[in-house]
């Protein structure tokens, strides 16, 4: 006879804090992305993070989760019912993955693995906002976050880790998300960047991160949570959580080497934003592959991932596309070098799941062949196609109605105060004297002539409005 269905006490409590690491990476993100914008769309940039936290996870607790993890209707999706939000899992036997055979499954209430990946359709839709900085309405971001939600990354997850036709069929391999997440919101955001078009002034004006600070910040917390994002991914406290923690880490720190030699080979000098995106780019590529290859070949991808995504950014300007932020030379690139890393360095050495569980192959470079590349590969078109596919129709249908890219004059002046009414920075001369500026609230000596208001201004109100 079955024991009795029984929470295990450490695997729920490693997922629960694992949630909360990952919902961080969504603010990171935003800080991130914010830094690497001009200052007056600093503003505009992190909300459109924060309102996918909103707006996603509501989605994925009503029916998003039913269609991701839902027993499998066709390959294709689950079904939406299974776990609708009208529906209520409070019951003993309500743990994730429980079946008659093992009334305990892993030891997780099924609310905490909702929880778990709600975060990640949470930051999945944040990351394409990148893209499309400073020229989309945030009405029609908020439009198209939940069409391609909807009709893409829910069916993804599906075909990934539901049982679908990516995990099920193919049998591909995604630890963590480098097909579902990475590959799936780069091609989407590169689609939505062809329908919006070129940011005003691009590449002829230059367009630079305006405070690098938040930029090592951003990735400093993207870097934090992302353990939760790996090691998390493995659900239960083992040796191969402990094998995707350390191979994030080294990845990570090997691919912000590799980026800084690109720089320093190209352009003789290493920066704050070459190694902050070089941690990103290393991110990236482990997030797939961190609990399917050893410590050594995880340095190797890091070097990799850093090199490749440095010279990839590149590829805007030659090809003529306006990838604001660089999700496509990051994200998209970088999930698919960590998504065929594994065709040639997955090993059941270091996971025996990679047989047991998904029916997967040893990599290349361990005797399995060609067999389990030719899988990635095509589990990763498959998934570029789709979301590049939905999210181009989506943007158009979205532009052609109740318009998505943002008026002229409105991107001139700034989409901070065009959409919000508010400003990220505040640097007008308080009280007609540089006492009480900006430059001196900074402790920096207040320029000459900064505390001096012209005469014919005295009777004129003051705008709480001030472009950053």
């Amino acid at each position: 006879m079955p024991e009795a269905p029984t929470i295990d006490g450490g695997n729920t409590v490693w997922l629960l804090v694992s949630t909360a690491l990952v919902l961080l990476m969504t603010p990171g993100l935003a800080l991130f992305y914010g830094g690497l914008n001009r200052a007056k769309g600093v503003l505009n940039m992190m909300m459109m993070s924060f309102s996918a936290i909103g707006l996603i996870s509501v989605l994925w607790w009503f029916y998003g989760f039913s269609v991701a993890f839902g027993t499998d209707v066709n390959g294709f999706w689950g079904d939406p019912g299974a776990y609708l939000g009208t529906k209520t899992f409070l019951a003993e036997t309500d743990l994730w993955g429980a079946t008659a055979e093992n009334p305990s499954g892993i030891g997780v209430p099924l609310y905490v693995f909702m929880a778990f990946q709600m975060v990640f359709a949470v930051i999945t839709v944040a990351l394409i906002s990148g893209a499309i900085s400073d020229r989309a309405k945030f009405g029609g971001w908020l439009l198209f976050a939940f069409g391609w939600a909807t009709l893409v990354y829910f069916p993804v997850a599906h075909w990934v880790w539901g049982g679908g036709i990516i995990g099920g069929d193919i049998h591909a391999l995604d630890f963590a998300g480098g097909t579902a997440v990475h590959i799936n919101a780069g091609a989407a955001a590169l689609a939505v960047a062809l329908v919006l078009g070129k940011r005003l002034g691009w590449p002829r004006e230059g367009m630079k991160p305006h405070n690098i600070p938040l930029v090592a910040l951003g990735a400093g917390l993207l870097w934090f949570g992302w353990f939760g994002f790996n090691a998390g991914s493995e659900l239960t406290v083992d040796s191969v959580a402990g094998l995707a923690f350390i191979n994030t880490q080294l990845a990570t720190a090997a691919a912000v080497l590799g980026w800084l030699a690109v720089e320093w080979i190209k352009d003789k000098k290493p920066t704050m934003v070459g190694a902050s995106s070089g941690a990103v780019a290393g991110l990236v590529a482990i997030t797939p592959a961190c609990g399917f290859i050893a410590p050594w070949a995880a340095v190797l991808l890091g070097i990799v991932a850093g090199a490749v995504c440095a010279l990839a950014i590149a590829l805007k300007y030659k090809l003529g596309y306006d990838d604001s932020l660089d999700v496509v030379g990051v994200h998209f690139v970088g999930g698919w070098i960590g998504s065929l890393w594994l065709g040639l360095f997955a090993t059941n050495s270091v996971n025996s799941a990679i047989t047991d569980v998904v029916g997967a192959s040893d990599g290349l470079f361990y005797g399995g062949g060609v067999t389990q590349l030719g899988r990635q590969a095509i589990a990763g078109l498959i998934v570029t196609v789709w979301s590049f596919g939905i999210a181009w129709l989506l943007a158009f249908a979205i532009e052609k109605t109740i318009g998505f890219r943002l008026k002229p004059e409105a991107e001139v002046e700034g989409i901070d105060l065009a959409e919000h009414a508010e400003s990220g920075y505040d640097l007008s001369v308080a009280g007609g004297s540089g006492g009480g500026s900006a430059f001196a609230l900074a402790g920096i000596g207040t320029p000459a002539g900064a505390g001096t208001k012209p005469a014919s201004d005295e009777s004129e109100p003051v705008s709480e409005k001030v472009a950053g």
